[in-house]
Order: structure tokens, then sequence, then C-alpha cells
């Protein structure tokens, strides 16, 4: 991936998170902790739906890929983390720093489409309730999720492969906890105009499309739900497309924060802390969102749990 010849820095040193060392020991069992949670709850839910025929639909389908890439993401980043607080070894090797970048912006994109997929499947169930599993069949949703996962593959290869062509020459320090892209074009010693003009780019684009889906979706169940306005069908929105909702705005939520309300102060803490949200917060809080809200994983999962008793017995 590197010629011999290409960069005399052969790892990097990750200063990992702006935190006093008397208080390594806290966040360390914090974070580890959130790990664990968001493994053990997303691994639950993917158990559920693969168990429960009555989960067997499009939306739980979608809902098991991106449970698998929330497992991915954070595996990408957090155990490096966790093991450098740990033992204080900050360096990681070149190659594993630009594996990283590859696999953190591979499921970080195949999270952004899914929740774009995700808004289409609610528009359909919502406005075509008819046609839900004519417009929503088992071809269709193979070709959209192998789409997210196609084409998250080569935007994370393209940016890998125009990242390992750049130099860096002196300063190998990240002031973060993974090898976050951006910071590695500060330190390159080489013309990074190219990587600039991709991110903002084509990398615009892919964050951009999936938020129109989303935000077209809703505008039309908003104007079918008002088309013939009625309490009972607004309580049955909420609950179909509550779930989805409250991870929209959790995704898009830390986007804003960091992209529409800039800090020149803080803005190494706040990057660090949004890469905190997408990479440990918001993977650990998908489960909760979607079991604590959604009737038919609590009944699956009131299920799991009978057949787990009995079995003991």
């Amino acid at each position: 991936m590197r010629r011999g010849n290409q960069s005399s820095v052969s790892e990097f040193i990750l200063l990992g998170l702006p935190i006093q060392p008397e208080q390594q020991g806290i966040f360390f069992t914090l974070f580890l902790a959130m790990y664990l949670t968001t493994v053990l709850g997303n691994l639950l839910i993917i158990l559920l739906i693969r168990l429960d025929s009555r989960l067997h639909t499009p939306m739980y389908f979608f809902l098991c890929h991106l449970a698998f890439s929330d497992i991915s993401l954070s595996s990408v980043t957090i155990p490096k983390m966790l093991s450098n607080m740990q033992t204080q070894h900050l360096s990681i090797p070149y190659e594993g720093c630009i594996s990283q970048v590859y696999f953190f912006l591979h499921f970080e994109t195949i999270d952004n489409f899914l929740i774009g997929v995700m808004a289409y499947d609610r528009y359909v169930a919502i406005c075509h309730p008819l046609h839900y599993m004519i417009i929503m069949r088992e071809e269709l949703c193979d070709l959209l999720v192998a789409g997210c996962w196609f084409f998250s593959f080569i935007h994370a290869l393209l940016y890998t492969l125009l990242l390992s062509r750049l130099s860096f020459c002196a300063d190998n320090t990240i002031p973060h906890f993974f090898c976050d892209l951006s910071e590695l074009l500060k330190l390159s010693c080489s013309d990074t105009s190219l990587n600039g003009l991709l991110i903002f780019t084509e990398g615009a684009a892919l964050t951009l499309l999936p938020l129109i889906a989303i935000l077209g979706s809703y505008i039309f169940i908003a104007f079918t739900v008002l088309r013939v306005p009625s309490t009972k069908k607004i309580c049955k929105v909420l609950s179909t497309c509550g779930s989805h909702l409250f991870l929209v705005f959790l995704y898009y939520g830390t986007l804003a924060i960091i992209y529409f309300f800039p800090s020149s102060n803080n803005s190494q803490v706040k990057d660090i802390i949004a890469s905190v949200m997408y990479t440990e917060v918001t993977p650990m809080l998908n489960p909760f969102i979607y079991s604590l809200r959604n009737r038919d994983m609590k009944l699956a999962l009131g299920m799991l749990w009978k057949r787990g008793v009995i079995l003991t017995k």
C-alpha cells in the first residue's frame, strides 16, 4: 500500500482523550462498560431478529445490518483506545493507522446509508401500506443493503488509496484517540489538495444524499398524516417511526453541532467529543432506542427470556 521511500514515518502516536492522568482509570472503566454494552446490545438485536420469525420484515432486516455495522464501527477504534489508556503504549504502526482509517470510513458510511434506507422503508410503510410487501420485496431489500455495502467499500477505498500516496516527514503525533483522516491530512508534508477536493465533493454528496432521502421521506409521511388528521393515526405513525426519528436526530444532530456551530477555542476537543458520539454513544444507544420503544422487539425479548427460563429448568 505504501512505497518505502515515500514516508519516513513508520508509526504514529495517538494522544488519546484530553483527560488528566488521574482520571484515566475512571474513563477506562466508563468506556469499557459502554463498549461492552454496545457489543452485547447490538448482538442481542441481531439474535432476536434471527430467532423470531415475526421480525423477518424489511425494517428489521435493515436494523440487523445497522446493528452489525455499529458493532464493527465501535470495534475499529474503541479497543485500541482502551489499550492505550491501560498500557500507555500510544503508538500505532503506519499500516495499522491506514487500515483504521479505511474501516472507520467504511462502517461510518454504511451507517449513514442504512439510516437513509430505513427512512425510505418507513415512507413506503406509511404512505403505501397496501403495497408495502410488493414494493419492499426481498430482492429490493437485498439490493439496497448490497448497495450500501458496495458504495461504502468504494468510498473508503478511494479515500484510503489517496491517503496512502501522501508523505509524512517529521511530526507523527495525532491529537486524537484514533487515526482521524483530517488529522492525518494536517500532518502530511505532501500536497493534500486532491484529498480535500474529494472530501468536499464526493464526501459531501454521500452525506447529503441519505439526508435528502430522510427529509423527503418524512415530508411525504407528514403530508399523508395531515391529509386526514386523527389522533389514532398520529400515534400509529409515531410508534412506527419514533425509533428511527430519534436515531436520525442523534446522528445528524452531532454533525450539525460540529459543522454549523464551529468554535475556534475548543474545536479539537469538540471534534473528539463528536467522534466519541459516532463510535461509542450512538451505537450503544441504538439497542435501547429500538428495544424500549418497539413493541415487536419487546415481545421477541420476552419470548427469548421465557425460552431461556424453560431450558434452565
